[in-house]
C-alpha cells in the first residue's frame, strides 16, 4: 500500500483561455499504474479540458465542493457537491466541466489508465494518440499526437 495526502502534493496550473484550472496528480504521486485520479479545482466562470471523449478509458468524476455544469454528448447537466458521474469510454462519454457558479469547483477524476487509447475531440476536429502510456500517464510513449481528423489518406498511397 502506498499513501499521500493531498496536502504534501503541489497544485499544477492550466491556463489558456477559458481552460483554466489546478491539478494535483494523486495516482502519480503513489506510482499507481492502472488507476488514475486527479484531484481538480476549476475558479468561478472556468473550464476543464476541452470537450473530448476517450476510446479506452472509462472516466467518472465525484464532486467534493461547488456547483458547475457536465457538458455531455446529451447536453449540459448540473453538478453539485455529492454528484458521481461516470463516462463510458465511447462517445457516450464526451464531457467537459464547466464552472458557472461563484465558487471554486473542487473535484476527484478518476479513470482507467489503459493504453493505446485515442482521445476524440470533436468540436475541434481532432484526435489524440496515446501508445506506451495512457493520457494522464508519465511513462515514456513510443507514440504520441494530434491529429486533424479530416487528415484520412488511403491506405495503399504513398
Amino acid at each position: 500500500m502506498e499513501k499521500v495526502n493531498e496536502r504534501d502534493l503541489e497544485w499544477q496550473a492550466y491556463d489558456r483561455e477559458e481552460t483554466t484550472f489546478r491539478r494535483k496528480e494523486l495516482s502519480n504521486a503513489v506510482d499507481a499504474d492502472e488507476l488514475g485520479c486527479s484531484l481538480y479545482e476549476l475558479p468561478p466562470g472556468t473550464r476543464s479540458w476541452p470537450y473530448h471523449y476517450h476510446t479506452a478509458n472509462e472516466e467518472a468524476l465525484y464532486v467534493l465542493a461547488g456547483d458547475g455544469q457536465l457538458r455531455t454528448d446529451d447536453g449540459p447537466a448540473p453538478l453539485t457537491a455529492g454528484d458521481y458521474v461516470t463516462l463510458p469510454a465511447d462517445a457516450s462519454g464526451g464531457h467537459r466541466v464547466v464552472n458557472d457558479g461563484d465558487k471554486p469547483l473542487r473535484y476527484l477524476a478518476i479513470s482507467t489508465m489503459n493504453e493505446p487509447d485515442v482521445t476524440v475531440y470533436p468540436e475541434m476536429n481532432k484526435l489524440g494518440v496515446f501508445v506506451g502510456s495512457p493520457p494522464g500517464g508519465r511513462d515514456e510513449r513510443s507514440l504520441e499526437g494530434y491529429y486533424d481528423m479530416d487528415d484520412d489518406v488511403p491506405y495503399w498511397d504513398a
